[in-house]
């Protein structure tokens, strides 16, 4: 039978560096806990704030297929002159043309696709971001998020 022989220095220092090691990865872990992570800054100047297209359908009593399409989220925040990049990705419906009211944004939001739109406002309101085929209850809408600027 062998044995392994160590000094007595040798074994304090990998029991130190073992230590260091665990106190090193607790510390990582636990800081991790304090990211926020939806609507993160990508740097200090731009914020991304992520949206999609949602589709809710069910069948009435009567057997009456019904749907609804939305925006989520249906409302984001955003501070005046504030620089944010909105991703808005395309996951139900064909294709979703939209504006923003009280702006010259336009845009389309397509299946499977991702859309961005560079925000900045320089006068508080709430400003509606609204799809232009599902504008009413007719058309399963309104498809309509608010972007309130304070």
């Amino acid at each position: 039978m062998k044995f392994l022989v160590m000094k007595k220095d040798t074994l304090i220092f990998i029991l130190f560096v073992g230590f260091m090691l665990i106190a090193i990865s607790a510390w990582f872990l636990l800081k991790g806990s304090d990211t926020v992570v939806f609507n993160q800054a990508s740097n200090e100047n731009q914020r991304e704030i992520h949206m999609v297209t949602v589709e809710f359908k069910s069948t009435t009593k009567d057997g009456k297929k019904i749907e609804a399409y939305r925006w989520d989220p249906g409302t984001i925040n955003i501070e005046k002159d504030e620089k944010v990049k909105l991703f808005i990705s395309g996951i139900n419906g064909e294709e979703h043309p939209f504006y923003i009211e009280g702006t010259d944004i336009k845009g389309s939001v397509k299946k499977g696709e991702e859309t961005i739109v560079d925000l900045q406002f320089t006068e508080e309101g709430t400003y509606r971001l609204i799809c232009e085929v599902h504008g009413d209850r007719a058309h399963n809408g309104p498809m309509i998020a608010y972007i309130n600027v304070d």
